[in-house]
């Protein structure tokens, strides 16, 4: 009686266990199953093209335009060794901006951030091409001397070792920086208008700018001086006075050093910036009269008028 009972517990609990031995294998063949399910394939990136390289030469500071296949926010551009960030501003457009380099032949080429690159294309870096755009002062007096005659060259591109150049011929300048260079206009030069340019080391040279040598004299003030017996002075003070220079008195011409042999009246020359009028007036009374300076190249101050004996 009692072996038939341990034998009926015996098959009550194989039929309890059999449900969770056979979900068990279930569950391992589907784990099986899931793990020889393939996995779907990985998108692959489009190759990197270069389709055309507008322009296919330049100068450092010029903006490069390429247009082709592939390209991403984080793509680089390389002239030889080089990197440069690049900018896309299209689909099928990027750009980037020629750094500072040597003039030559180099090998143009992209590289994405997954390590493709394009194929490289020939690439000519020209030397940079100095710009003038302005001088200051634009306008230098004939007589002017010293620190007065210095003139500043503004632009840009200029390198170290530049040179000015005066209507074609070299001066000796001084290179302050990129921006700016400075010479001195020689005292030799005419009246009129001279052609200014800056020819870099690589002998690029750029467009001329124009300096104005002005000689045209000019009145300023006129102030009276010394008294003496029977005449007094009159300092004219201007600019661009020469030795030589013809003072116009009311239509009476008096040349520098000489009088008249009638009047004994003579204008001397001091400087550029300063004639002596040694004037003999019938009386005291002031009276109105005019004077003009007539240099001896002709050219010829404005008329001013004065008031005094």
């Amino acid at each position: 009686m009692i072996s038939r009972f341990i034998v009926f517990l015996i098959v009550i609990t194989l039929a309890t266990f059999q449900p969770v031995f056979a979900a068990k294998g279930k569950k391992v063949a589907q784990r099986a199953a899931a793990q020889k399910t393939p996995a779907p394939p990985e998108e692959q990136s489009p190759p990197i093209n270069i389709l055309s390289i507008i322009p296919a030469q330049g100068e450092p500071g010029v903006t490069v335009t390429l247009s082709g296949t592939g390209f991403t926010d984080k793509t680089t551009a390389f002239l030889g060794g080089v990197g440069m960030p690049t900018k896309v501003i299209g689909p099928k457009i990027l750009t980037f901006d020629i750094p500072d380099l040597p003039p030559g032949l180099y090998a143009l080429f992209l590289r994405r951030e997954d390590g493709a690159t394009s194929k490289p294309y020939n690439f000519i870096l020209q030397a940079q091409k100095p710009v003038a755009m302005s001088l200051s002062p634009d306008t230098i007096y004939n007589c002017a001397s010293g620190k007065e005659r210095e003139v500043v060259v503004s632009g840009r591109n200029f390198q170290e070792g530049a040179q000015i150049l005066l209507d074609g011929a070299a001066i000796k300048s001084r290179t302050l920086s990129r921006e700016s260079i400075s010479f001195n206009a020689p005292s030799q030069l005419f009246s009129g208008l001279h052609q200014v340019q800056v020819k870099n080391p690589t002998d690029e040279v750029s467009g001329a700018v124009a300096l104005f040598i002005n000689s045209k004299p000019e009145i300023l003030s006129v102030s009276q001086g010394g008294e003496f017996v029977n005449y007094y002075e009159l300092i004219i003070e201007g600019k661009n006075f020469q030795q030589g220079s013809t003072l116009v008195v009311d239509g009476a011409n008096l040349n520098s050093g000489t009088a008249p042999a009638t009047e004994r009246e003579k204008i001397v020359y001091i400087d550029c910036t300063r004639l002596i009028y040694q004037r003999h007036p019938y009386d005291s009374t002031p009276k109105s009269f005019s004077l003009q300076v007539i240099n001896p190249n002709s050219e010829e101050s404005p008329v001013v008028t004065v008031n005094a004996p």
